[in-house]
């Protein structure tokens, strides 16, 4: 490798798999050398064989994000391995798919933990070394569930909708201290990633991603451009989620009697659920030889390879009329 200020230094939580996993891979081709945090040692040790392949330096850390002195000690051995951190993605998460009355206060408290709390311990952990140097670009990976409550997906939705107040107050607060620090967050449309096979289940039938699903690379290029662009406040991924979003913050109401509809099915495929299949809930699914599950999930014949990232987010005002649009859709379909 040539100098560290060639290479810039990029962390990735969650970075075993599905996006997290892309997203490393990216940042690899594009030149960064990359610390992956994971709990999946098998997961964890592919990752950081493909950044290596790809011509990067890869530092693969064993983390479990809801521990806030574990995400700092990486931080600590990120900083004396590969140098200064340019740049810390927030990813890792899990989740629970049942309905509300049916969640464990301890699950719904794992959840929160992880998915809302290991956001916040990996941006105290990166601000620690950015303020100080007034330089770095954090990355919040969002959801369109960051605005827009679901059945079924009760806790990792307040997971999200945290994560996107929390950040809009510490950016308030580093405009207020001119900080050069930059916090962006990427809202992510359904993504075909492993997922859907390990997260701890109550539904009857195999959960899936809502339609239309798209792949994780899709999510890892936007997310890689916003890291080198994290000026911009927010960036959309895919046109579901600009339906979404806009279509939610004209006529919430709507979408609450669609969602009650159609949101229970759409997240279920015609298969039964296996219940001896692995969970990562309170363990890593991949922590054993053979394990690991790579990206991609199992819906690749069903997912996009192209989205309106990034045309969608620079356009976000010639998009209104997408909005109306999915609004009428769903005025229809309430009418039928």
């Amino acid at each position: 490798m040539s100098s560290r200020t060639e290479h810039p230094v990029a962390v990735v939580t969650g970075a075993s798999g599905g996006v997290g996993r892309a997203t490393a891979r990216e940042f690899a081709a594009r030149g960064y050398r990359v610390a992956l945090l994971a709990r999946g040692e098998d997961g964890l040790a592919a990752a950081a064989e493909e950044v290596r392949r790809a011509g990067a330096e890869a530092l693969p850390l064993k983390v479990d994000v809801a521990d806030p002195d574990a995400v700092e000690r990486a931080a600590e051995e990120t900083e004396t391995a590969l140098g200064p951190i340019a740049v810390w993605v927030n990813d890792a998460f899990t989740s629970v798919f049942a309905p509300f009355t049916e969640i464990e206060p301890a699950e719904f408290r794992r959840v929160t933990e992880v998915t809302y709390l290991g956001y916040v311990h990996g941006t105290q952990a990166a601000l620690r070394r950015m303020r100080p140097r007034n330089r770095g670009a954090i990355v919040q990976v969002g959801s369109a569930l960051a605005y827009r409550g679901i059945p079924l997906q009760s806790a990792y939705c307040g997971a999200k909708h945290a994560i996107q107040g929390f950040t809009e107050s510490l950016r308030c607060e580093l405009l207020h201290e001119r900080s050069e620090v930059r916090v962006t967050m990427v809202q992510l449309p359904a993504v075909n990633t492993p997922q859907f096979g390990w997260v701890l289940s109550r539904l009857r039938r195999h959960a899936q991603p809502v339609p239309p699903i798209y792949q994780p690379e899709i999510a890892a290029r936007a997310i890689v451009h916003a890291a080198e662009h994290p000026r911009r406040r927010e960036y959309w991924v895919g046109g579901s989620t600009v339906a979404t979003l806009v279509g939610n913050a004209v006529a919430p109401g709507l979408l609450d009697r669609y969602l009650a509809r159609t949101g229970f099915g759409a997240q279920q495929t015609d298969r039964p659920r296996d219940p001896d299949r692995p969970v990562n809930l309170w363990s890593p699914a991949d922590q054993r030889p053979g394990s690991d599950a790579g990206a991609h999930g199992e819906f690749d014949r069903q997912a996009h390879h192209r989205a309106l990232q990034p045309w969608a987010s620079r356009h976000r005002g010639s998009l209104a009329a997408a909005g109306g649009i999915a609004l009428a859709a769903v005025g229809w379909a309430l009418r039928r």
